[in-house]
């Protein structure tokens, strides 16, 4: 299935210049979300890891269905203040200032090995940040995972780890 087909551009949102790529056409559709999942899995299958760690807030669709299907944990990154328990915490770069990623100090074990998931990735900025919060976590990264790379801005540049899986790649 091209999932392609499935992603709406919308001009100027959410603000001038910027072409967004609303996934909801996708996850509005049962075929195409299922694909995905599949396509996810099927990638992933050659790496070992225990644990899907989800982006806020669209890589917890994408991982937690993952998650149920290839029978492993779901671990969230979350904004500031939105975990209860002790987090560690990483400020990263937006385009207009910073921004404050957390995970749970208890989501890992030692050398707990995840895959990272998101929607889209951009510049980089958020999935470096996370890939230093899985590390203070005591985790290890096998590898990240994007349903959309912008391969335009070149966050793949910023990623440490070398096993980057995108299902659209948009030059």
């Amino acid at each position: 299935m091209q999932l392609e087909s499935f992603i709406r551009t919308i001009p100027d949102y959410p603000k001038k210049g910027i072409q967004f790529k609303d996934i909801t056409p996708l996850l509005n559709n049962r075929e195409a979300f299922q694909d995905a999942i599949e396509q996810f899995a099927n990638k992933l299958a050659p790496y070992h890891f225990e644990a899907l760690v989800g982006i806020e807030s669209r890589g917890f669709i994408f991982g937690a269905a993952l998650a149920f299907k290839m029978n492993k944990r779901f671990i969230p990154v979350r904004k500031r203040n939105k975990l209860p328990h002790d987090v560690f915490t990483m400020e990263y770069e937006l385009e207009y200032g910073t921004d404050i990623l957390e995970i749970h100090k208890d989501a890992l074990q030692t050398n707990d090995s995840v895959v990272i998931i998101d929607d889209l990735l951009a510049t980089g900025g958020t999935v470096g940040a996370v890939e230093k919060l899985v590390k203070l976590a005591g985790g290890q990264i096998a590898a990240v995972s994007f349903l959309i790379e912008l391969g335009f801005l070149k966050g793949r540049e910023k990623i440490n780890c070398p096993a980057i899986i995108s299902l659209i790649e948009v030059a």
